[in-house]
């Protein structure tokens, strides 16, 4: 009689800890779901949010746009379509400066790996490693570089 009942209470005790086992498995189960729609619906914000940002920087593009047409619809007189071109050139700079573009200082300068990436050398009376030449203007946007500074660089 004993044996029976300890057989019982470990059917009960098996029992109780499958029912258990299974809850917290459907929990899991739920809470996975729960993250992956999570996941789900944050990449589809962060894809509305980038689509937006394009959309404002296009917008405040298209003035620019409308200038080029401007400009390539009157190249009759020379001197006034390179005046026009300039500034565009400065509309489209102002811009972006206004975005937050910076031009990366190249004169006068030391070579910085984080900011410059040396293109020649050459020899010089100059210090070693001081930029003698920007070859292709590099750009940050806030504290970010976007492209290095192409330049050229002395040594000894």
């Amino acid at each position: 009689m004993k044996e029976a009942m300890k057989a019982q209470k470990g059917k009960h005790k098996k029992d109780a800890d499958q029912a258990k086992i299974d809850e917290l498995t459907d929990d899991l189960k739920r809470v996975q779901a729960e993250f992956e729609n999570f996941k789900k619906r944050c990449e589809k914000e962060n894809s509305c949010f980038r689509d937006y940002a394009k959309a404002e920087v296009i917008k405040k593009l298209l003035t620019v746009l409308d200038s080029f047409e401007i400009a390539l619809n009157n190249t009759d007189n020379h001197a006034e379509f390179v005046k026009g071109v300039e500034l565009i050139y400065s509309q489209l700079y102002t811009m972006l400066k206004d975005e937050g573009l910076q031009h990366i200082e190249t004169k006068d300068r030391k070579f910085d790996p984080y900011l410059h990436e040396v293109m020649l050398s050459e020899k010089s009376d100059r210090p070693e490693d001081t930029i003698l030449e920007e070859l292709q203007k590099g750009y940050k946007l806030k504290d970010r570089v976007l492209r290095h500074s192409k330049v050229k660089v002395a040594k000894k």
